[in-house]
């Protein structure tokens, strides 16, 4: 593709994992930040919260050129490194509706 895309990526946190969640938070952060040597863009993040209000999981929008960009992007994450994620998904995405 020539266009660069938005994709979703949302990630799904292990049961039980607050506590590796806050230990990698700032290293997660910086990352999002960062990322030195990759063509991806972080458009928005966050993360999902459960019904009492902690953190379960993760959202990003990010800009890239292929999946391919955005899979390597999300492979170099301190919480894909160190297993944080039961479930991750990433997606192209059509921004259609801006505020």
């Amino acid at each position: 593709m020539s266009e660069p895309l938005h994709f979703m990526v949302l990630g799904t946190d292990r049961p039980g994992q607050q506590a590796l969640r806050q230990a990698l938070r700032p290293q997660h952060r910086a990352w999002l930040r960062e990322h030195p040597g990759h063509a991806v863009q972080v458009v928005h993040g966050g993360p999902t919260l459960d019904e009492e209000g902690a953190m379960d999981g993760t959202l990003l929008v990010v800009h890239a050129a292929s999946r391919d960009d955005v899979e390597r992007f999300v492979a170099a994450d301190p919480y894909v490194r160190h297993g944080l994620f039961a479930v991750m998904e990433i997606r192209a995405w059509g921004w259609t509706l801006r505020g």
